[in-house]
């Protein structure tokens, strides 16, 4: 997969976002720990809408 703008913790179909306590935890499913929104790793999995935004970017030419 090319690099993406969009490739982040937050847009991959592992993020979970909870609030305990008040506070938000982050946590990848897949990997089993504890991440933060804007990290990357390589085994990103882009949800569905991220996918079709880059594919529609994709066909226009635009760079991301």
């Amino acid at each position: 997969m090319k690099n993406s703008r969009y490739h982040a913790c937050a847009t991959c179909k592992n993020f979970s976002a909870d609030r305990i306590d008040g506070k938000m935890h982050y946590h990848c499913t897949r990997l089993g720990y504890e991440t933060k929104p804007e990290y990357q790793f390589n085994c990103w999995d882009p949800k569905e809408h991220i996918s079709k935004l880059m594919k529609k970017e994709d066909e226009a030419g635009e760079e991301y």
